[in-house]
């Protein structure tokens, strides 16, 4: 990394800009105004940051000692008296990693370690739900980090390097995730039978295999040999041909249209997936590893 590499925790939550001019206001990546959602971080903004700062960070919110996705993301399409009753009930935290603008000033050209000298000065003052995000340069620490913070919702850790301009994002930085490998069901999968372009993939849910998540897109070979232990079902299948976008992939915001299953009789498979869960649904789409035809599908856990 330019200028050497510093480490920090990445956090699961949702990616914020606070913007501090004549008002506050909270913007998402994609450039929605998500203030309304947030009272409580805009609230401390406007009481703890001075005018003409833009900070970048994470909203966040802890439940049990543990990062809670799904309760932020409630936030999102809730009436206003729902919203007030979460933000009342699950109160959101803001850690603050990058500093685009400070008194008028365009910070962005600037190295990564001095707009962080700049942000450590802004927030050296702060108190709660305002916080700083740590920033290490010790290749051990960051190790122990991305060992002992899983277990609270960490996802991983951001590596960036000290001589790096702000550059829209995370273009430029690596993210290191921590992933587990974990036992799934296959009973369905995307393209023919004989060669699956990808996996639809269930763990047991109150009783019922439900739909969790889909697989990357296999190589042609893996489809290949995967493609010679599919079969078609034998009986009774627990889902449906044809289901909704969101049901493979809850975050997917594209077409309409309903996603067509080739369904398959149900196959422990083994996949490599990060950590980012919403109950027992994953977030991103896990990678295939291999198949597991020696285990019954019955002794596959839903809290793997």
């Amino acid at each position: 990394m330019p200028g050497s590499a510093r480490f920090e925790p990445k956090w699961d939550g949702f990616r914020l800009l606070i913007v501090v001019d004549d008002d506050v206001s909270l913007w998402s990546r994609q450039g929605k105004n998500l203030t309304r959602n947030f009272p409580e971080l805009a609230a401390a903004a406007a009481a703890q940051l001075p005018h003409g700062v833009i900070v970048d960070g994470e909203a966040v919110v802890w439940s049990d000692d543990r990062l809670d996705f799904d309760t932020l993301l409630r936030r999102l399409n809730a009436a206003p008296a729902t919203l007030a009753r979460i933000v009342n009930e699950h109160p959101a935290s803001y850690v603050a990693f990058d500093l685009l603008a400070v008194a008028d000033r365009d910070t962005r050209a600037l190295r990564f370690d001095d707009r962080r000298a700049l942000l450590t000065e802004l927030a050296d003052s702060w108190t709660p739900p305002l916080n700083l995000s740590p920033v290490t340069t010790d290749p051990e620490i960051a190790a122990l980090w991305f060992e002992s913070l899983t277990a609270s919702g960490i996802e991983g850790l951001m590596v960036k390097g000290g001589a790096q301009p702000y550059e829209g994002g995370e273009r430029a930085w690596w993210k290191v995730k921590h992933r587990d490998t974990i036992d799934v069901v296959c009973a369905a999968v995307t393209g023919p039978l004989e060669h699956p372009r990808d996996l639809v993939i269930g763990l047991p849910v109150d009783g019922e295999l439900r739909i969790v998540g889909r697989t990357t897109a296999l190589p042609t070979a893996t489809a290949r040999s995967l493609g010679k232990l599919l079969r078609s079902p034998q009986g009774s299948h627990p889902w449906s041909a044809s289901v909704k976008p969101g049901a493979i992939n809850r975050f997917d915001r594209g077409g309409r249209e309903r996603v067509q299953l080739t369904l398959v009789e149900p196959l422990v498979v083994e996949v490599s997936a990060d950590v980012a869960r919403t109950g027992e649904s994953f977030r991103h789409a896990v990678r295939y590893l291999r198949a597991r035809p020696e285990i019954p599908v019955a002794e596959v856990e839903g809290n793997a």
